[in-house]
């Protein structure tokens, strides 16, 4: 499309790293919808905007087309469409013993679709031309109206005392919601980075666009791996220490991949690796915010969090753009990710995962021994 339209680097990249803000954006009030009217609401929302999204995208011949159709309208499809909506209703149906493992199962879902579109998309690219693969991926986009629609989830919360407003000034005010959606927005810099501008990377250094896609289709199969393990063993392990654990990984791993000499077997090596240690996080963070704070407003405080994600999205998606046209290099941009993820596997570490009544039941406990008066706010 940049070729064939004329967009610059910085123009496409502007418009999916707005695709990624306008997916955080829109995440907490899809996933209020999904809370209060049930999942298959936001589910069709999502589809609707998605498959226009597309079309509007392969009509497009300006940047601001361009910015309104790959931005808004698919970041509000995918806003309506992915995490938050769907391990919210899973957190909802699934009890805690196998919370964990369910949402892990649900990312190498999201990971499949990955690895499959890419090769999908690349055939239909060469076959067709990148317009018609446009309205053939639309198309594609519209099986998820029959998907939402048969969708149930667990509804009863009889039990439940707190509205949403009160589960929102609940989670605000406890600190350990700050460091994941902090640690959250380091994932979204690095994972949109590599998917926006990883292909141009590699075929600025003379490899192939079948290398290119051959390499995220490598980290879409991995990340299947990668995120069952990652649910797996937050059923077994403290999640947040996973969590550390993931961003030391890809700090190693990026340090390794960006000081050897670039070649197509260092590539694909990089990209089975990071695969591992992609997507793990949501999952992870997903279910601490479940155990921390409950199920019932669990795509809402999700959608939230995932706002900070996609804060890091939108910054790594456009910052590789400008970077690279401002120097004519990716390297300022590889550097940062590799102190970011230093900065998010600190901050993971003190998270406690405990159900917040829990918390504040030891917060009065120590209050009355030590003769204090107890303020339900220092729930941190």
């Amino acid at each position: 499309m940049s070729v064939d339209i004329g967009y610059s680097r910085e123009t496409f990249a502007f418009a999916l790293a707005l695709q990624n803000l306008a997916w955080g954006i829109t995440q907490p009030f899809t996933g209020w919808i999904a809370d209060r009217y049930g999942a298959s609401k936001a589910l069709l929302i999502g589809a609707v905007a998605y498959v226009f999204g597309l079309v509007f995208m392969a009509n497009s011949t300006t940047g601001v087309g361009l910015t309104l159709s790959a931005g808004m309208l698919i970041g509000i499809g995918i806003g309506g469409s992915s995490f938050a909506v769907i391990f919210g209703a899973l957190g909802r149906t699934f009890d805690p013993s196998k919370r964990s493992l369910v949402l892990g199962i649900a990312g190498t879902g999201a990971s499949f679709g990955m690895f499959a579109i890419l090769p999908y998309s690349q055939f239909l690219i060469k076959s067709l031309g990148w317009f018609e693969a446009l309205i053939v991926l639309a198309i594609t986009c519209a099986l998820m109206f029959p998907l939402s629609w048969g969708l149930t989830e667990r509804k009863d919360f009889s039990n439940e005392k707190r509205d949403t407003k009160a589960a929102l000034s609940e989670a605000f005010q406890h600190r350990d919601f700050w460091l994941l959606g902090l640690g959250f927005s380091v994932c979204g810099f690095q994972v949109v980075f590599i998917l926006t501008h990883f292909a141009a990377f590699i075929q600025d250094h003379g490899l192939s666009l079948t290398t290119a896609a051959n390499a995220l289709a490598i980290i879409g199969f991995s990340n299947m791996i990668g995120s069952y393990l990652a649910g797996y063993l937050g059923g077994k392990y403290p999640k947040q220490y996973l969590l550390s654990l993931i961003f030391l990984l890809r700090a190693i791993v990026i340090t390794v991949f960006i000081i050897t000499p670039l070649s197509q077997t260092s590539i694909y090596v990089f990209s089975g690796v990071i695969g591992l240690i992609w997507l793990g996080t949501v999952p992870l963070t997903n279910g601490v915010l479940a155990s921390v704070f409950g199920v019932r407003y669990l795509s809402t405080l999700s959608g939230i969090v995932f706002v900070m994600h996609q804060i890091g999205s939108f910054m790594g998606g456009w910052l590789g753009g400008i970077l690279f046209d401002r120097t004519g290099s990716y390297q300022t941009v590889w550097i940062m990710t590799i102190l970011l993820s230093v900065i998010a596997t600190i901050c993971y570490l003190p998270i406690r995962e405990m159900p917040i009544s829990d918390l504040k039941a030891e917060l009065k406990q120590k209050a009355t021994d030590m003769g204090q008066p107890f303020s339900s706010k220092r729930t941190q």
